[in-house]
């Protein structure tokens, strides 16, 4: 079963820049995307990013794109999420997930998650 933590969430400054990281664990030998979900306050989940097995097709929601990347390091197992010129609607938790073979924006899609990490945004 594939096990996932994300770490690199905190406290940043409207138009500053966070990083946040995933580590997979398990069977990562299986071909598996990975994507960013996030759920603000009085919200419901929902997408941000996502990307492919190999890491080279992307796909991002509107309300994220140019502003944040999705890249991953298989050889390191962890897929990160570059979030740059932040604002105060990005704040939320941001949720890792996997799912076998193709990337998807449903959630639903996804069969494992991580247990989120906060990320607040000030102004």
């Amino acid at each position: 079963q594939v096990q996932l933590v994300e770490s690199g969430g905190g406290l940043v400054q409207a138009g500053g820049s966070l990083r946040l990281s995933c580590a997979v664990s398990g069977y990562t030998m299986s071909p598996y995307a990975l994507g960013w979900f996030r759920q603000g306050p009085g919200n419901e989940r929902e997408f941000a990013a996502a990307i492919n097995w190999i890491g080279d097709r992307t796909y991002y929601a509107d309300s994220v794109k140019g502003r944040f990347t999705i890249s991953r390091d298989n050889a390191k197992n962890t897929v990160y999420l570059q979030m740059n010129s932040l604002k105060r609607e990005d704040t939320a938790v941001y949720y890792c997930a996997a799912k076998f073979l193709d990337a998807t924006m449903n959630q639903g899609d996804y069969n494992y998650w991580g247990q989120g990490t906060q990320v607040s945004v000030s102004s």
